[in-house]
Formats: C-alpha cells, sequence, structure tokens
C-alpha cells in the first residue's frame, strides 16, 4: 500500500505550491520539508526568485511552527514564502461563519426613518411600515406586514429570499438586484404568504410562499415541519 508523502511539490504559473501531509509528525514534516527543497534545487543557485505558496491541509500551525516553516524554505535562497494556508477555520473566521449564518428574531414595529439589520438571517415579528428599512446579509422572514424597504443578501447573495405575511412594500433588494412595488396588484393569493426571490432571469418576483420549497430546498430543512408551516390558516 503506497503511502502519502509528507511533502509533495507543485509548480505552477504563480511559483511552487508545498502540499504538508497533516497527519504526520511535524518534526518529521520539517525533516522532509528541508530534504526535499535542498535536494531538488541543489546546485542551481543561478535560478531566479520563486514564489512559494505552503497548504498545511487539516493542520493549523502554531507561529513558530510557521516560522520554522517559512525558515526552512528560505534555505534555499531562490524561494520566498507567499503565504501559508490552512484549511482549518481560525477562532475569527468561525466566529463570523457563525455571525452571518445564525437568525436573529426581533419583536417590534420599524417605524419610518428607522433601519434595522442583521448580518444572517432576520425574523421580524412585526410591521415594517412606509418608510421603515430592513436589511440581512440572509434571508428575511415578516411574521406581519411590509410596507417599507426589504433588502435581503445585502452582501451580495442573489439566493436570498423575503416572505411576508402581507407583502405591498415600497421596494425589494435582493443583492444588487432592485423590484419597486407593482402599480397594480398581482395574481398572488393575498391570503397565503408571499415570497420574493431573484429568478433564472436575474428578476425579483413574487409567489407563494410555499413555491419556495421547490426553489431553494435548503430553506425547507431549516423549519421543522417545511415551509408549509408558515401558511396562514
Amino acid at each position: 500500500m503506497k503511502t502519502k508523502q509528507p511533502v509533495m511539490i507543485k509548480g505552477t504559473k504563480e511559483g511552487l505550491t508545498l502540499y504538508l501531509d497533516d497527519a504526520c509528525s511535524f518534526s518529521e514534516l520539517i525533516q522532509e520539508l528541508r530534504a526535499k527543497l535542498s535536494g531538488q534545487y541543489e546546485g542551481q543557485e543561478d535560478r531566479p526568485v520563486v514564489t512559494v505558496y505552503v497548504q498545511t491541509g487539516y493542520r493549523t500551525l502554531r507561529p513558530e511552527q510557521v516560522e520554522e516553516v517559512k525558515s526552512v524554505v528560505r534555505e534555499q535562497r531562490h524561494l520566498v514564502v507567499g503565504s501559508i494556508q490552512s484549511d482549518c477555520l481560525t477562532i475569527e473566521e468561525a466566529n463570523e461563519w457563525r455571525r452571518q449564518n445564525e437568525l436573529m428574531c426581533v419583536t417590534k414595529i420599524v417605524r419610518s426613518g428607522q433601519v434595522l439589520r442583521a448580518p444572517g438571517d432576520l425574523l421580524l415579528v412585526g410591521d415594517v411600515n412606509p418608510g421603515g428599512e430592513i436589511a440581512a446579509g440572509g434571508n428575511i422572514f415578516i411574521l406581519g406586514a411590509l410596507r417599507g424597504i426589504a433588502h435581503a443578501g445585502c452582501e451580495g447573495n442573489k439566493s436570498a429570499v423575503i416572505a411576508a405575511s402581507f407583502m405591498k412594500p415600497s421596494q425589494l433588494r435582493i443583492a444588487d438586484y432592485v423590484n419597486r412595488a407593482p402599480d397594480e396588484e398581482g395574481t398572488v393569493d393575498t391570503h397565503a404568504m408571499e415570497c420574493a426571490y431573484v429568478d433564472d432571469k436575474d428578476q425579483i418576483v413574487l409567489d407563494r410562499l410555499q413555491e419556495l420549497a421547490k426553489l431553494r430546498p435548503a430553506l425547507q430543512e431549516s423549519f421543522e415541519g417545511g415551509l408549509g408551516t408558515w401558511e396562514k390558516p
């Protein structure tokens, strides 16, 4: 059975990428890294400077280990370290991911001139009055009337949706797409909750909330019992 090499080197047009095994010991990794670099480039002192990008897989390096890897690479005078990257999330990245993906629940009326923002999904129990605005990095769900402005996916997520018990907005925005309120009543059944989403023609359209189960299957899994449980009695 062929064992995985502690260090693999791949040349690219940007330079060299070093893939470091995340299962072996760090001391073994350093030993193999030094041997591979010196063996491959020995006697080539006139080579041009090459940028090295290090991939550590699921290994998280301590600051002193990062410096040791850089030191070994720099032993070859024509090599400079461009970056050292891991597939593991840092604590800061994990906290940011959680912040952007958690559901923020708010009970209030957003009045004219007020702005309510959420980094991830937003559930508002209350109304958005004309002149009021709500914005979310993810989806927006309103158990109440939407008569003001709603901006979902405000950081560029075009898959975000807007749902409301009563949908009569002055403006809808999803990512960079904008749709002003229609001048006439649409064909959507007003006795059911409505939703807005960006279709395959890059247009914001309104439909019954239950249609999202087919259009955004991931949302169906987010609610116990499915999106159908949001329908008005």
